[in-house]
C-alpha cells in the first residue's frame, strides 16, 4: 500500500514539471519575421540603447526621458524604430502612471505580435513587431491601471523602440524585407552563373 501511494505521489509530482517544459501552441506557429538582417546591420542602423532594448529584449529605465518625451506629445502615430512598421496611434494611448508609454490597443494589430514570455521566472505576453520581430515590450490584462480603457489591456512599450509621427507629417518608409547580406548572397550566385549584376 505504500508503495503505490509513493508511485502515485511521484507521477502526480512529475505531472506539472512536464506541462512546464512543454511550449505553448502558439509558440510552434510563430511566424519568421519579414525583415531579418544581420547584428552588424542592426548595430549600424540603431543607437545603443534601441538596439539593446529592440534586438536583446531589453527594458529601458521607467520615467526616463523619451517617457518625457511620449508624455508630452500630440496626436500622431508610432511606428516601429527597427523597420516602419506602424505600431500604435496616440487614439489608443492613454496615461497608466507606470513609467513606459502605454496603449491599450494596437493600431495595426497585424504589426503587433503577442507570444508567451516565461523569462525571469514569470509567465508574461512580450508584444513583438511581426514585420523585424523587435521586442516592444508586454501586454497586461485586467489590471486597476487598464480598468478603465475599452479594452482593459495595457501595452507597456519601450519607448526607444518606438518612432513618433505628428498628424500630417509623413510616415518613414518601410525597411526593405532584403539584407545586405541577401543581396550579397544574389550577387555571388548571378557572379558563378556568369551573370552580370547592375547596380544602382
Amino acid at each position: 500500500m505504500k508503495t503505490a501511494l509513493s508511485l502515485l505521489i511521484l507521477i502526480a509530482s512529475l505531472v506539472p514539471a512536464c506541462a512546464e517544459d512543454k511550449p505553448a501552441a502558439t509558440d510552434k506557429a510563430m511566424p519568421k519575421p519579414e525583415v531579418t538582417l544581420s547584428e552588424e546591420e542592426w548595430k549600424k542602423r540603431l543607437t545603443d540603447e534601441q538596439y539593446r532594448v529592440t534586438r536583446t529584449a531589453g527594458t529601458e529605465r521607467p520615467f526616463g526621458q523619451v517617457y518625457e518625451e511620449f508624455e508630452k506629445q500630440g496626436e500622431g502615430t508610432y511606428f516601429c524604430v527597427c523597420c516602419n512598421a506602424e505600431l500604435f496611434t496616440s487614439k489608443e494611448k492613454f496615461h497608466s502612471g507606470c513609467g513606459w508609454p502605454s496603449f491599450y490597443d494596437a493600431s495595426k494589430a497585424k504589426n503587433v505580435l503577442e507570444r508567451r514570455d516565461d523569462s525571469h521566472g514569470m509567465l508574461r505576453i512580450e508584444t513583438v513587431c511581426k514585420r523585424c520581430g523587435a521586442h516592444l515590450g508586454h501586454v497586461f490584462e485586467k489590471e486597476s491601471v487598464s480598468a478603465n480603457t475599452p479594452t482593459n489591456r495595457r501595452f507597456c512599450i519601450n519607448g526607444v523602440a518606438l518612432k513618433f509621427v505628428e498628424n500630417g507629417g509623413e510616415a518613414p518608409k518601410l525597411l526593405e524585407l532584403g539584407s545586405a547580406a541577401v543581396e550579397k548572397k544574389k550577387e555571388e550566385v548571378a557572379k558563378e552563373a556568369g551573370i552580370e549584376v547592375k547596380k544602382p
